[in-house]
């Protein structure tokens, strides 16, 4: 069972994810469990402060190094204890490499991880050049704290983990995956047939399933030129579009022509 960790002074936000849906099934399911560690509690002034002015003035407080390393400790010796040997200090941060599909398969593959959420300015340097093993962002903007990033991370390597889906397949099919070739994915048609006077597309409903693969990839590789061309140049790039790939897209440009 994977092991998450979380430092935050706000555990109970962590609800949104653990208490429902795929994820929240996987937690009943003990397929990962997740402990939450409040740096307060570990705070040792009469007024169980976190946080202090930043040396060299300007706006803001700073989370002081102390309360922080105990709570890592307290999550670290809990991992120990559940037989993980293989963690990971993660930091989400604005100042971390980008959040994407590979950063996910990468943590997705660890035994365990401990999260660790900043809130104010930021976290004293000290304690991350000591204690944090990787850095990462969900994008070009700041939020109030690393809450809402790290949850995001956490449902994105916990809907890895086997047994979390429903069918094995289906996290292979998303967008981003390489059975995908890094492309979007398709679009998706349920029922009913016809719906506010539009139908389903006639291959969906032939039956031959080469052609539905190809109508899918076709549609993918449309999708990822209109939305995310620098995909296509990524996977063009590495050789992952067949002839008949580039012989779709070629034929999109001319019509758009």
């Amino acid at each position: 069972m994977k092991q998450f960790d979380v430092v935050t002074l706000f555990p109970t936000m962590f609800d949104a994810v653990t208490a429902w849906g795929v994820t929240g099934r996987a937690r009943e399911l003990r397929l990962y469990d997740l402990v939450g560690w409040n740096p307060r509690e570990f705070a040792v002034n009469a007024y169980r402060s976190i946080d202090d002015r930043p040396y060299g003035g300007g706006p803001g407080m700073v989370m002081t190094p102390d309360p922080l390393a105990k709570s890592l400790r307290a999550a670290r010796q809990r991992q120990v204890s559940c037989g993980v040997r293989d963690t990971r200090v993660v930091y989400l941060s604005p100042q971390g490499r980008t959040l994407d599909h590979s950063i996910v398969e990468e943590l997705a593959a660890l035994e365990g991880m401990i999260f660790l959420c900043g809130r104010y300015e930021g976290v004293d340097q000290r304690f991350i050049d000591a204690h944090v093993d990787e850095q990462v962002s969900l994008g070009d903007f700041v939020l109030s704290g690393g809450e809402i990033a790290a949850m995001a991370l956490l449902d994105a390597v916990a809907r890895l983990q086997p047994g979390v889906l429903g069918d094995a397949a289906s996290h292979q099919q998303d967008s981003f995956n390489a059975a995908l070739d890094g492309l979007l994915d398709c679009p998706h048609y349920t029922r009913p047939e016809s719906w506010q006077g539009v139908g389903v597309p006639e291959v969906l409903l032939s039956g031959h399933h080469g052609r539905v693969a190809r109508w899918r990839r076709e549609q993918s590789l449309l999708l990822t030129q209109r939305l995310r061309p620098d995909l296509i140049a990524r996977a063009r790039a590495a050789g992952r579009l067949s002839r008949q790939d580039e012989d779709c897209l070629a034929g999109a440009s001319s019509e758009a022509a």
